[in-house]
């Protein structure tokens, strides 16, 4: 079982960036790591994946060519870099974790989740 601690959301202007970090307590490098965000009023809705080698990731169309995510199994902390940041990126982003080896954009697959951090764009 997994801990996963969101940290780097704040407040930023259209075009800024961002990058977010996801600590978690325990290893990761079996993982598929995820990482989801929930507006106001919205569904939950997927942002990023990336498999426990780092072959493979998955992005939402909505975030493809401004996010990118890695990690570093080593120290077992999950990134998204967000450039280019546009005012419906606004949301509560969640990390979350599965050992299913798929890269799914299905919260569904996902059994361990952050409590959230805030990120919030200003136009």
């Amino acid at each position: 079982q997994v801990q996963l601690v969101e940290s780097g959301g704040g407040w930023v202007q259209a075009g800024g960036s961002l990058r977010l970090s996801c600590a978690a307590s325990g290893t990761i490098s079996r993982y598929t790591m995820g990482w989801f965000r929930q507006a106001p009023g919205k569904e939950r809705e997927f942002v990023a994946a990336i498999s426990w080698s780092r072959g493979s990731t998955n992005y939402a169309n909505s975030v493809k060519g401004r996010f990118t995510i890695s990690r570093d199994n080593a120290k077992n902390i999950v990134y998204v870099q967000m450039n280019n940041l546009k005012s419906e990126d606004t949301a509560v982003y969640y990390c979350a974790a599965t050992l299913s080896y798929l890269v799914s954009s299905n919260s569904g697959n996902y059994n361990y989740w952050g409590q959230g951090t805030q990120v919030t764009v200003s136009s």
